[in-house]
């Protein structure tokens, strides 16, 4: 999730690199013959998406300013205003479909909606559709990564364990939401800490605003968020004065919008239009908007996430 667990707040990001295999694009000269931006993507959408003129989008709305609740309970943020112009670049309306981020996967695979897009880090583990210990558990997914981010220690404003890296966290409680990346690397860490026999206490949530909520009222040292999403925090919490981020970032990875792997015709379509707001200015519009541009792929990249 990697704004929270996906991934939750957002702003630059030092040092952060784009997701292997991807390249620049170059636009072609405009009125080219082939010029890419002149294709008609509208009817290159599945028909279902065509004939329904509507594209369901899955996403917790819960990990601001990726993705969160404004006034009236409508959805804003990094992903919803990207997801919109998606769009209107492929003519059909958008609509969000509120899940919880452990259930975005298994509802997709339910047909619930036609792809995800909530702050969710592709890896190898999502694309497989296995758990930790590489049991199989679900068909497995693709994805077009369109936005990099890392993972960043949310901890008690002035940091007052001194918490500096994951490795500060052994022998403490931490608190994340669940079926997260970053519940995935804190899980691995639990081995490093039992090494030194410092045991990882952690608390999973179903939601980044009840981490939170354990690290301000002092029931959990830290919370793990992307980048974007810690960075939010750290600056709204209460004006800037209850929470901090520590330390450098770990394991920057591109988000992803998820399709089942049997919608490669949606899938690939997706690439073209995330590639043509990219080049319109719109995609860097938008990123400029959350404050995130430090987090921009150059291009759409199908399954680039390590």
């Amino acid at each position: 999730m990697s704004m929270a667990p996906r991934t939750s707040g957002r702003v630059g990001r030092a040092g952060v690199a784009v997701a292997a295999g991807s390249v620049l694009l170059t636009a072609c000269a405009s009125g080219a013959a082939k010029d890419p931006s002149q294709e008609n993507l509208h009817d290159k959408l599945p028909a279902a998406v065509r004939s329904a003129a509507v594209l369901k989008v899955g996403v917790d709305l819960n990990y601001a300013p990726v993705e969160f609740k404004s006034s009236g309970d409508k959805p804003d943020g990094l992903d919803p205003d990207l997801a919109k112009a998606l769009g209107e670049v492929l003519g059909v309306r958008v609509e969000f479909v509120d899940t919880p981020f452990d259930k975005l996967i298994p509802n997709l695979h339910a047909k619930n909606y036609d792809m995800v897009m909530s702050a969710m880090t592709d890896n190898r583990q999502r694309r497989d559709g296995t758990d930790d210990s590489g049991k199989q558990i679900d068909p497995g997914v693709d994805f077009v990564d369109y936005f990099i981010a890392g993972t960043s220690i949310v901890v008690a404003k002035n940091n007052p364990q001194n918490i500096q890296s994951i490795d500060d966290l052994c022998g403490r409680t931490i608190a994340l939401q669940r079926g997260t990346t970053q519940a995935a690397i804190i899980q691995r860490q639990t081995s490093a800490c039992e090494k030194v026999k410092k045991t990882l206490t952690i608390k999973l949530t179903e939601s980044d605003n009840e981490a939170l909520s354990l690290v301000a009222g002092g029931k959990a040292v830290a919370d793990l968020n992307d980048f974007p999403v810690a960075a939010y925090v750290a600056q709204q919490g209460q004006n800037g004065a209850q929470f901090a981020v520590a330390g450098s970032q770990l394991q920057a990875s591109p988000y992803g919008i998820a399709f089942a792997k049997e919608n490669s015709e949606l899938r690939d379509v997706m690439a073209k239009a995330l590639d043509r707001i990219i080049r319109n200015g719109e995609y860097e519009k938008i990123l400029g908007k959350w404050g995130v541009g430090a987090g921009a792929a150059q291009n759409a990249v199908i399954n680039g996430g390590f």
